[in-house]
């Protein structure tokens, strides 16, 4: 049997900070992983998914050329070239995530399927470790709803839809949050007819209704068949319960109330959530309490077993690379030294990477008016932004939520080009609670997309201007010069 300090199941996000943290403070520490190192974020997830949204954009650049004073283009799409092309930026972030970078930082790496004996050790069948401290962090998976007939055609999902080498020529996406969002557009760019159905009533449910709103206008001008509010309830096939042939295709069932509508469609992408890896690991023997929810902790990311944490998509309520590092670091110092740390999720930010972005942080209108938080609210518009306008990337806008009577930041949204990388300015912002005014007073570079941090900074300030103050100034002005 192999002792450590500290054991990590998962070689994802989360688990990875954790395993290489602890190596760098002096423990023993084994990280074990029945896949892929890297997880989701380098395989499934954020990296090729950015990857094929930037060519998607460029194809969409060049048949909109006319906006920048050239000939619209409509480039040839070679999808098996594309995931080439993705698969190379993948293999040049790889190196990050290897077995033999984390061996070099002492890390012990065991591939296979672990699950616990006991509380302290977990097997795969052939060895055995055992250690004082364990992190879970296993991520989740797509989940597949239970639709009649799903099961009996080949279904893409965020896992597998990076092997096709074909554009589908109808594309069905089932879901209307980031991941069905991100891909719906791409197929869309690259050619594809695509329909995106999603029960609830707005694309991007959690977002700020306006910027649900242009996202939705924003795909529908693009071509794509947007289907709010419709329920999908059965997929059928002219050979029900047999395999496709070539050249058959497929019909999905939706309603609209008890309106029905049939879409045919090609191909399938399932992106309506993901489900959290609890099974298989045997936590009931390490006294683990679980759910298909995920795996409970409390606000110090602890589990039921007071020696074992957890973080990342296993544990939630984000399901987000920064969050499971995050959440890991703060596991280092509670798993590893005396005392207790408390996980904040007060300043959260993150964003959907459609074209434009939409990026938050903190609450929308809608979480403060149900949590009933007092606030006033400012807005900007991307085409009053000198740079965005030069771009020709002047659609979209921010909106900063603020405690009422205040300046302190409660939440931001911004809709608009580089919306990821915009929003970290008012992000730190709120994280250190620095108010609108000192934004305002702070010079930022001429022309920049940045600009817009300082814009809703002075919007904020011409609204101190109340009639009453403005008839003291007048007042002022005439004594003071005439």
């Amino acid at each position: 049997m192999k002792k450590y300090h500290l054991i990590v199941i998962g070689a994802r996000s989360g688990g990875l900070v954790a395993a290489a943290g602890a190596a760098g403070l002096g423990a023993k520490v084994a990280l074990v992983e029945k896949q892929k190192m890297g997880g989701d974020c380098l395989n499934t997830g954020c990296v090729p998914s950015k990857a094929i949204i930037r060519t998607a954009k460029l194809i969409y650049d060049g048949k909109t050329g006319s906006r920048f004073g050239l000939s619209d283009l409509n480039p040839p799409v070679d999808l098996a070239r594309i995931m080439e092309s993705v698969r190379s930026a993948q293999s040049k972030l790889e190196p990050h995530d290897s077995p033999d970078r984390f061996r070099g930082l002492g890390v012990d790496l065991h591939f296979g399927t672990f699950r616990f004996t006991s509380p302290h050790e977990i097997t795969d069948g052939t060895v055995t470790l055992s250690a004082k401290r364990f992190v879970i962090a296993t991520g989740a998976s797509p989940f597949v709803p239970p639709i009649k007939g799903i099961q009996e055609v080949p279904i893409l999902t965020s896992d597998n839809v990076w092997g096709l080498t074909e554009v589908p020529k109808r594309l069905v996406v089932l879901g209307g949050g980031p991941i069905g969002a991100e891909l719906t557009q791409v197929f869309a760019r690259l050619g594809s007819k695509v329909t995106v159905v999603e029960m609830l009533d707005s694309l991007l449910i959690r977002e700020d209704i306006e910027a649900s709103r242009f996202i939705k206008e924003r795909f529908i001008k693009e071509g794509v068949e947007v289907l709010t509010g419709h329920r999908a309830v059965e997929v059928y096939t002219e050979r029900s319960r047999s395999i496709k042939k070539s050249g058959e295709s497929y019909e999905l069932i939706v309603k609209e109330g008890e309106k029905e509508k049939r879409i045919p469609f090609d191909q399938i992408l399932v992106a309506v959530g993901r489900a959290p890896n609890v099974t298989g690991l045997d936590l009931e023997k390490a006294g683990v309490k679980f759910s298909k929810k995920g795996i409970e902790v409390d606000d110090t990311l602890r589990t039921s077993a007071k020696h074992i944490y957890a973080c990342g998509d296993v544990v939630g309520p984000y399901q987000f690379t920064h969050t499971a590092d995050f959440q890991a670091r703060l596991i280092l110092r509670n798993a590893l030294f005396p005392g207790k740390s408390k996980i904040n999720y007060r300043v959260v930010p993150w964003c959907t990477f459609t074209d434009p972005e939409v990026a938050r942080v903190g609450l929308n209108e809608k979480e403060a008016k149900e949590k009933g938080i007092s606030y006033d609210v400012y807005s900007y518009q991307f085409k009053d932004l000198d740079r965005a306008v030069c771009d020709r990337e002047d659609e979209g806008f921010i909106k900063v939520l603020t405690e009422k009577g205040s300046d302190q930041i409660l939440g931001v949204t911004i809709v608009g080009t580089h919306a990821d990388d915009l929003l970290h300015e008012l992000a730190l912002a709120m994280h250190q609670r620095i108010g609108l005014k000192k934004i305002a007073s702070m010079i930022h570079v001429y022309p920049t997309l940045t600009e817009i941090s300082k814009r809703i900074a002075d919007t904020y300030q011409r609204s101190r201007m109340t009639p009453r103050l403005k008839q003291w100034l007048a007042t002022y002005f005439k004594w003071r010069f005439g």
